[in-house]
């Protein structure tokens, strides 16, 4: 059977081996291509981190299954799937900005079981294996202990269709008169670890993938924190539907929203991001905690 700190402890020495390559070329690198808008930038860079990754782990474990942003896909037959995004925050790694970071998650049988968040820029790492808690360059740390909306600094991102980035501009609206400010950190892989070290207290984004958030998730979760994660409709009679993460690998689309805080504020958020229309429609009808609440920790 996979050990999670075993996994957690190779994501890790992958992570740093691609890392300063990032750091020296971050700010300098042409965007070599865009994917779904023209918003949606990568480059060569990208590419050549994903090769590495991918050649280190099946180098260390051949039987192992890989996903990857760029392309990669790989079928194993070990249980173990790897969940890679080279360069998460494409944009900020074009722009010198800080906030982009190289994820990988690690899944045994499904359930996520190891994850690493590398900043090159900050030379922040951040890994977590079930039941090893998380760490932040190598010390521990635990999510911020916030049970009170007003009072929590909420990081958020923003999708790369135009529709879809007013939509979230106008529940953004909502929000940030009900907490204390919001930010825009960086990719999603940066905000999660975010959440998880107490940088900020909660986090939600629509519209994610896999390798955006396989890492990040069980960085908050094993920092004592709680994650959802919904299934919205287009219709604004519908309420969310909870999934696992299980559930959502299986028929995963961008209709999924990832939303992460500390146990005692992540029913009062989840309302409230239901109210701002962040999860689906105008409110009609009463939105169900029990969710919310099954996914504590």
């Amino acid at each position: 059977m996979a050990d999670p700190a075993a996994l957690r402890d190779l994501a890790l020495d992958i992570a740093r081996a691609v890392a300063p390559e990032l750091r020296r070329l971050a700010g300098v690198v042409d965007v070599s291509g865009t994917k779904t808008t023209v918003t949606d930038l990568v480059t060569e860079v990208d590419r050549w981190s994903e090769e590495q990754i991918v050649e280190r782990i099946l180098d260390a474990r051949p039987n192992d299954s890989v996903l990857g942003e760029e392309g990669t896909g790989v079928d194993g037959t070990s249980g173990v799937r790897w969940v890679v995004d080279p360069i998460d925050g494409t944009t900020d790694f074009v722009y010198g900005h800080p906030g982009f970071s190289v994820s990988i998650g690690v899944e045994v049988d499904g359930r996520p079981a190891a994850g690493v968040v590398v900043d090159p820029l900050l030379q922040d790492e951040f890994c977590a294996a079930v039941g090893h808690g998380t760490t932040r360059n190598g010390r521990p740390v635990r999510v911020n202990q916030v049970d009170d909306l007003s009072s929590a600094l909420v990081a958020t991102g923003f999708g790369y269709d135009p529709g879809r980035r007013r939509r979230q501009a106008e529940a953004l609206v909502a929000v940030i008169g009900n907490v204390r400010d919001i930010r825009r950190c960086g990719g999603a892989a940066t905000d999660l670890a975010s959440v998880s070290c107490g940088r900020v207290d909660a986090y939600f984004e629509r519209g994610l993938n896999p390798w955006d958030c396989a890492a990040g998730i069980l960085l908050v979760t094993e920092a004592s924190g709680a994650v959802s994660l919904f299934r919205t409709t287009q219709s604004p009679t519908a309420l969310p539907i909870a999934v696992t993460w299980e559930e959502a690998s299986l028929n995963w689309s961008d209709d999924i929203v990832v939303v992460a805080a500390p146990p005692d504020l992540i029913e009062p958020f989840g309302e409230l991001l239901y109210e701002a229309g962040a999860l689906s429609g105008p409110r009609l009808r009463p939105f169900d905690c029990s969710a919310l609440r099954s996914r504590r920790r």
